[in-house]
């Protein structure tokens, strides 16, 4: 029966142990303050203090994004061991799409035909677009994110450590190296001493070099860091303008139910001039009347200060298909209520359509009522 033993080199082994205990008594020796240890220079201190600075922050900001992104802990445990064994990881529903489907199923069980039932069925389908939206934000960020900063820290940091580990056995080799030097006592000891001290620094100088090199690569990758940060901060502007895109179409939606308590539609723009940080006051005193003018070719803003009480008929002369939830659907021959702006405005008049109220463009109606008003 022949037996393949593995091939020690004794003398390899010998050598590694020395050196190992040699280190470890220098290090002693360091710690307890009975010797002097090599400093390294004033760069290569700061290099050394940016590349932790960089690992240090960048994992942070690595567990922050995926928890902006996976919410969920245990989810996000599952997507890293999913990665780790190199499968795909599992399609679960988001929180949106649960309640997307509870809400369709209910307008279906409550009727389709009454006005709640439209109502849930129809947020119901906005939310279902809104957790697509939330996918594919999750999935592009951690490609043009979160994915090359991990990289980032599971290879050149990684690398960095490494070398920096053994630039340090370097260093520890090399002051033990000196004090075998001062503790020769023979002529022959002397130069044995010399002989590996030079060597050591040799070593220590090399590694030394290749580990600068390293650190300062960290500059080329903060550099790649903010093309990342900058396609991060696109796919979230996407993100939102898909979902405040996917919500203005909701409201238009459930405006044009109608019923006994028709949906008014909330104008965004109005709705943050309402905080005082962002509105009046944030413009301060004395801009309010420019504010509030309506100039020649530009849409007015809700809410409309105009009277609803007196409004004229008109027929309209085409259909049109309102832009947003401030305008209403027209239809060719339709005959409504309008009246002027106010401020007047070239371009929309205000209109009423049964319930709905809304802007009107002047160009899609024709007046019948020139010289009598109709008292609603």
């Amino acid at each position: 029966m022949n037996i393949n033993l593995p091939n020690f080199n004794v003398k390899n082994l010998v050598k590694e142990a020395g050196s190992t205990i040699s280190r470890v008594v220098q290090l002693t020796e360091e710690k307890l303050g009975t010797t002097e240890r090599t400093e390294y220079d004033l760069h290569f201190q700061n290099l050394a203090e940016r590349a932790d600075v960089t690992k240090t922050w960048t994992e942070k900001i690595v567990r922050d994004t995926e928890s902006v992104l996976i919410p969920n802990p245990q989810n996000r445990v599952e997507d890293f061991i999913f990665e780790k064994i190199e499968k795909s990881k599992p399609k679960r529903l988001s929180n949106l799409e649960h309640l997307a489907l509870d809400m369709i199923e209910a307008g279906g069980d409550f009727g389709q035909d009454l006005p709640y039932g439209q109502a849930l069925i129809k947020a119901g389908q906005a939310e279902q677009k809104l957790g697509q939206c939330e996918h594919d934000f999750i999935a592009t960020s951690g490609i043009c994110f979160t994915q090359p900063l991990r990289k980032f820290l599971d290879g050149e940091m990684k690398t960095i450590g490494k070398e920096r580990g053994i630039l340090e056995t370097k260093r520890l080799d090399l002051d033990a190296c000196k004090n075998r030097v001062k503790k020769a006592r023979s002529m022959l000891g002397q130069q044995s001493a010399e002989r590996d001290l030079r060597v050591a620094q040799a070593e220590f100088d090399r590694q030394s070099e290749i580990t600068k090199l390293l650190l300062d690569g960290i500059s080329t990758s903060q550099a790649s860091h903010l093309r990342h940060l900058h396609a991060f901060i696109q796919t979230q502007v996407r993100y939102y303008k898909q979902c405040g895109d996917v919500m203005e179409q909701l409201q238009r939606e459930l405006a044009n139910l109608g019923g006994p308590t028709p949906y008014i539609p909330l104008d965004v723009n109005e709705a943050s001039k309402s905080n005082p940080s962002s509105g009046a006051a944030a413009r301060g005193p004395g801009n309010n009347n420019a504010a509030n003018a309506v100039g020649p070719g530009h849409k007015p803003s809700q809410p409309l200060h105009v009277s609803t009480d007196q409004m004229q008929r008109a027929r309209v002369l085409c259909s049109y298909d309102a832009k947003d939830h401030t305008e209403l659907n027209l239809s060719a021959n339709e005959v409504i209520f309008v009246t002027e702006c106010s401020p007047v405005n070239e371009d929309y008049m205000y209109g009423k359509q049964g319930l709905m109220k809304g802007l009107v463009p002047r160009a899609f109606v024709e007046m019948l009522d020139e010289e009598h008003d109709v008292t609603l």
